[in-house]
């Protein structure tokens, strides 16, 4: 019988989309219904006359045209930047037709419009319909990383990822709202980070937690045991976040632009001549940069790289002539504050391709 893959990320909006002949995402009334639900666009005591309309009126017809009169109308200022922006981002993804189609516009366009949750929001429906025959809990964590941004510590020897906003509500708050943040300022609680680990034996419950991002990705590359008379013993983990997370870029990669990949993690570049690379972050970007233009390259900073990767090719024939058959070497880091910001376009936009996809 076949393996009934279970539910996840109930908010990524993939319920409300429609797929065409290749597989892409088809924006739909009901998904841009969705996209009103939004925070940033929710309706609040002080919203005006103008501005109820207006957001009623595309609940009930969420496509429908906007004249620059009824946006400014609004009295408040800022609901009516949001409105812009908003309609912008929706307008986008009707002329592209599909979410994919507008992602790689967008991107490749240079000129990036729209805020960052509108993106990171695209990313995870793109990401919830890759994973739709996926039941591997470490495949659809390490997604995660992909939309929201990962706060890194080091416990015990493991690194590990969480996500950033959730740990910083929780250290906020310990989980109790305001109440929480009186009790913490008072002393009479300490915060607590009510996270775990995910690990075998509480994978079954991040499918029903999922929304909840409280699930910690142990990035640790491996494990070292101390054995007698001096010797050390390594040992790959099985289960680890960022093998999860390269087969996760691989599946990117393979939808997007139509490339078999295969991505390894990797402990360190000995490749004395390498000839290209992709930073998957900012971090990573300008440290690999300096590299590979060999200049100094402070400790504090290389001690921020989280992973390197291998990138190969299926098919060398699909990359550019003066590269192929040469692996990719991809970096991961984290910025000052510890913190990963994945840039999943980064993948897509630098990959060296014998022709442009």
């Amino acid at each position: 019988m076949p393996t009934l893959v279970p539910d996840f990320w109930s908010h990524s909006g993939l319920m409300h989309l429609a797929r065409d002949e290749r597989g892409w995402l088809r924006p739909t009334d009901a998904y841009v219904r969705h996209l009103l639900r939004r925070p940033e666009l929710a309706l609040v005591p002080e919203s005006c006359a103008a501005e109820v309309v207006l957001h009623e009126g595309l609940q009930v017809a969420p496509l429908k045209p906007v004249a620059a009169a009824e946006l400014a109308a609004m009295q408040d200022a800022d609901a009516r930047e949001n409105y812009a922006v908003f309609l912008r981002f929706r307008d986008g993804l009707l002329a592209a037709g599909t979410l994919e189609a507008y992602y790689l516009q967008l991107m490749r366009s240079g000129v990036v419009n729209v805020p960052a949750v509108f993106i990171d929001a695209v990313v995870q429906a793109l990401l919830r319909s890759l994973l739709d025959d996926c039941n591997d809990a470490f495949e659809a964590r390490a997604a995660e990383m992909l939309f929201r941004p990962q706060r890194i510590t080091l416990q015990e020897g493991q690194m590990l990822a969480g996500d950033r906003a959730t740990l910083d509500m929780l250290n906020e708050t310990a989980g109790l709202g305001e109440v929480g943040r009186l009790l913490l300022q008072s002393g009479a609680l300490q915060p607590t980070a009510q996270v775990k680990v995910l690990s075998a034996d509480n994978a079954a419950q991040y499918w029903q937690e999922s929304d909840r991002h409280h699930f910690l990705l142990d990035l640790t590359h491996e494990l070292t045991q101390d054995l007698s008379h001096g010797l050390t013993f390594k040992m790959t983990r099985a289960r680890s976040g960022l093998k999860a997370l390269a087969r996760v870029l691989e599946r990117w990669v393979a939808h997007l632009l139509g490339v078999q990949v295969l991505i390894e993690p990797v402990h360190q570049v000995t490749d004395s001549a390498w000839r290209w690379h992709i930073g998957l972050d900012v971090e990573s970007t300008a440290i690999l940069n300096d590299l590979y233009e060999d200049r100094p390259v402070e400790a504090e900073r290389m001690q921020r790289l989280v992973s390197l990767f291998t990138l190969t090719f299926a098919n060398p024939a699909e990359m550019r002539a003066d590269v192929a058959g040469k692996p990719v070497y991809l970096g991961l880091a984290t910025n000052a504050e510890g913190v990963v910001r994945i840039k999943p376009q980064n993948l897509l936009l630098n990959l060296p391709l014998a022709l442009q996809t």
